[in-house]
């Protein structure tokens, strides 16, 4: 678990996955909720929970990141959570096709990925067909979306990592660390994790017509015991101020 701080609730939201307007009235909601988010959302969810804080004292929101398909796992087996924010609808749809969603889900954000090296490239990586002969490649574990996104995109441009030469992070951000720590070469991530990943990688930029968009649903959790707080988180994201503090952050519009 990280970031905890008070929170309360927003007034309407924007920007959801049919392009419609959801106008929400003033509330009272407050307490506590907990929000399980893909691990890629860990810069951006920071500081929108600050901004959530800030604009509406007097709650508690708490977030707790992994990969989405561990979330998953952890809310299917009973564990808090009010609202959850995926790498990926499929995950999501898990959860909705077990009657575990209160509602359905929105898509909030848009990302791509990346190739980062050591700092440098001191592989001379320039395409994802040189990560074949790149050394040590990091990728996502295979059940975690960013795992399942780059295995989609290197088979669709026939290129083969020879397994012994894989090494898999159980989320983006491990798979960023590998590389980021010497661990690994090179490796595959979303580009809003080598974008916050400043000087400690390089960064080799994968051709739209090669590369995969992920998109981010959001949803609140049918067993919430605080629905109008995590609606209101929900409406918030997808609100004016979520979506500004997502677009520094590097992801595309939904």
């Amino acid at each position: 678990l990280g970031l905890v701080a008070p929170a309360c609730s927003p007034s309407k939201t924007s920007g959801s996955a049919s392009g419609s307007t959801a106008t929400w009235g003033p509330s009272t909601a407050s307490g506590t909720i907990t929000v399980s988010a893909a691990s890629s959302l860990t810069g951006a969810f920071g500081t929108i929970r600050s901004d959530f804080v800030k604009a509406h004292p007097g709650s508690t929101v708490n977030v707790n990141v992994g990969s989405s398909g561990q979330l998953e796992a952890q809310i299917e087996s009973g564990a808090p959570a009010d609202v959850a924010a995926f790498a990926d609808p499929a995950t999501l749809q898990e959860l909705a096709g077990k009657g575990l969603l209160s509602g359905p889900s929105q898509i909030f954000a848009t990302n791509e990925l990346v190739i980062v090296t050591k700092p440098g490239n001191p592989k001379g990586i320039r395409t994802l067909a040189d990560l074949a002969s790149a050394g040590t490649v990091a990728l996502c574990a295979a059940k975690a979306p960013c795992g399942t996104y780059a295995t989609q995109i290197l088979a669709g441009a026939g290129i083969t990592i020879p397994p012994s030469s894989i090494t898999r992070g159980e989320n983006a951000k491990a798979t960023l660390a590998a590389v980021a720590n010497g661990d690994a070469d090179a490796g595959v991530v979303y580009v809003t994790d080598g974008e916050a990943a400043g000087s400690t990688v390089s960064t080799v930029a994968i051709p739209a017509t090669q590369n995969a968009v992920a998109r981010y649903p959001i949803a609140v959790i049918k067993a919430t015991s605080n629905q109008a707080l995590a609606q209101a988180f929900m409406s918030f994201v997808l609100g004016p101020r979520g979506q500004a503090v997502l677009k520094d952050a590097g992801f595309g519009a939904p």
